[in-house]
C-alpha cells in the first residue's frame, strides 16, 4: 500500500528546502565523532507517548535482541517529553559529550537537524539494507536531504476523529459528515450530557486546529521566490480560526479548562471518558484502548466543509537517526535498523497503532486491523505541512499559534487582532531567518 501521492510534493518541497519545522540548534562546529567504538553503552532518546508502556515493551524486546547479538554492548533508553524536545535536541547538538547516540524526531525535522550538523549521513548503510528496499518512497523522502539519507523512518502519522459509539447511540445521532455538523454535534452532546466535552479541543493543540484553517482554504504562510510571509490573518484562515475557536466555551469545552490543553491532554480527556469526541492520531490508538472507553468508540476521517469531504490533516510521523557525534557509529546504525526494522514496526503497530512505513507491513496492518482505514483514507484525501522555512522552529517554539488561539478564546482579543498580531510575529521570524 502506497501512502498518498498527494503528499509527495509537499514532502519533497520540505526536504529539498533543507529547512526545519521545529525548533533546532543553531549551526554548530564540527561535532563528528573521532572514532567508532565496537562495544560500550549506546544512549537513545525516544519520545514519551500517552500510554507509553506498550511502546516501552516493544522497544525493550528490540533492545534485548540487539544486546544479545552485540556482545559487550548495552543500550540505555530515555523517553523524553515531546513538548520539550526542542531544548533537549539543541543541548545535544551543542554538547556532544552529553548527547545520545540515536534520537527519535519528527519527520519534518530532518532537514533542519542536518543543516544544524546533528545527524549522521547513513546513505551507504541504508542503501545496502535489504529491508529498506520496501520503504514507501514518501517515507524515505522524510529522511532524505538532497541525495543523502539521514536516518530511517519509524512510523507515519495522521489524525482523524475518534467518537464515543455509546454516547452517539444513546442520543440517536450519527458521526458528523461536515465541519458544521461536527461543531453542532459537539454542542448538542454537551447540552445533553454536561459532564462531557462534546469535542475535546485545546488552545495549545496546533495540529488539531490546522485542519480547520486548511479546510476553509487558509494557509499558515505563503512562499514566493524563497521568501515566506504569514497568511494566518487572511480571510480564509480567519474563517478556520473562527470555526476552531467556536468550540471553546460553556457549550462544548470551557475555555478555563481547555485553553491550555495540548494534543495529549485532549486525548487523555477522551480516553478517560470525559469527552465524546477528539481529534487523535493513528498513534493514539493504544492510549485510547488502555482507557475507560475501550470497546465504546470508533474512528472516522475528520470532516471538511463540504458534506462527506475530509479535512486536510497534517501528515506527520517520526524517524530515528544516528547523531554525527556518536562514537559508536556502526553499532548505532545497527541499533537504528533494529528499532525501525519490519519486525519492530509490525510489533509497534500492534502495540501502539503506529502506521508502518514499509509497503508490505502497512498492507498487512490494514488487513489485520479495521481501525487503520480512516487514517489511510485521510492520507489519500491529501495532507499538508507547516511552512518549510527555518523560521518555523522559532515560531513553533515561541507558541505563536497557541498564543493566538488562547487570546481569542479568553476574550482578550478578537480573531482579527489576534491573527494580525500572530502574523506580525511570524513575519518577523521569517525576516530574521532570511
Amino acid at each position: 500500500m502506497k501512502l498518498s501521492a498527494r503528499i509527495a510534493a509537499p514532502v519533497a518541497a520540505l526536504v529539498l528546502a533543507g529547512l526545519t519545522a521545529t525548533a533546532c540548534a543553531p549551526q554548530t562546529s564540527d561535532t563528528s565523532a573521532k572514532g567508532d567504538e565496537k562495544s560500550g553503552t549506546l544512549r537513545v532518546w525516544l519520545f514519551q507517548e500517552v500510554g507509553n508502556k506498550p511502546k516501552e515493551k516493544v522497544v525493550d524486546t528490540a533492545v534485548a535482541a540487539f544486546e544479545k547479538s552485540h556482545k559487550g554492548t548495552k543500550v540505555e533508553v530515555e523517553y523524553i517529553p515531546v513538548d520539550t524536545r526542542a531544548q533537549r535536541v539543541k543541548a545535544a547538538f551543542n554538547d556532544p559529550k552529553s548527547a545520545p547516540d540515536l534520537i527519535e524526531y519528527g519527520n519534518s525535522d530532518t532537514a533542519g537537524y542536518v543543516k544544524d550538523g546533528g545527524l549522521a549521513d547513513v546513505s551507504e548503510e541504508f542503501g545496502a539494507w535489504e529491508e529498506a528496499k520496501d520503504t514507501d518512497p514518501i517515507a524515505k523522502q522524510s529522511v532524505t536531504v538532497g541525495d543523502k539519507v539521514y536516518g530511517a523512518p519509524f512510523f507515519v502519522g495522521v489524525r482523524a476523529l475518534y467518537y464515543r459509539t455509546d454516547v452517539f447511540e444513546d442520543l440517536g445521532i450519527e458521526p458528523p459528515k461536515s465541519q458544521a455538523e461536527l461543531i453542532s454535534t459537539a454542542k448538542k452532546i454537551h447540552k445533553a450530557k454536561p459532564d462531557l466535552y462534546g469535542l475535546a479541543v485545546g488552545g495549545a493543540y496546533t495540529y488539531g486546529a490546522m485542519p480547520f484553517i486548511w479546510s476553509h482554504g487558509g494557509e499558515i504562510a505563503g512562499e514566493s521566490g524563497g521568501t515566506y510571509k504569514s497568511a494566518i490573518n487572511s480571510e480564509k484562515a480567519r474563517k478556520g480560526i473562527e470555526a476552531y475557536t467556536s468550540l471553546f466555551g460553556d457549550d462544548n469545552c470551557p475555555a478555563a479548562k481547555c485553553a491550555s490543553m495540548g494534543g495529549n491532554a485532549t486525548l487523555t480527556a477522551f480516553a478517560s471518558g470525559k469527552a465524546a469526541m477528539v481529534i487523535g492520531g493513528d498513534f493514539s490508538h493504544s492510549a485510547v484502548e488502555a482507557g475507560s472507553v475501550k470497546g465504546k468508540y470508533a474512528v472516522v476521517p475528520l470532516p471538511g466543509i463540504a458534506p462527506n469531504s475530509i479535512a486536510p490533516a497534517f501528515a506527520g510521523g517520526n524517524n530515528i537517526g544516528v547523531l554525527k557525534s556518536s562514537s559508536h557509529r556502526t553499532l548505532a546504525v545497527d541499533l537504528m535498523k533494529s528499532l525501525t526494522g519490519k519486525k519492530t514496526q509490525a510489533e509497534m503497530f500492534d502495540a501502539m497503532g503506529f502506521l508502518p512505513t514499509y509497503t508490505d507491513v502497512l498492507d498487512n496492518a490494514a488487513k489485520k486491523q479495521p481501525f487503520v482505514a480512516p487514517f489511510v483514507q485521510t492520507l489519500g484525501a491529501g495532507a499538508k505541512f507547516v511552512p518549510a522555512s527555518p523560521a518555523w522552529g522559532q515560531i513553533d517554539a515561541s507558541l505563536v499559534l497557541p498564543t493566538m488561539f488562547q487570546e481569542i478564546v479568553s476574550g482578550r482579543k478578537d480573531v482579527a487582532q489576534a491573527s494580525d498580531d500572530a502574523a506580525k510575529k511570524m513575519d518577523a521570524a521569517f525576516t530574521d531567518a532570511g
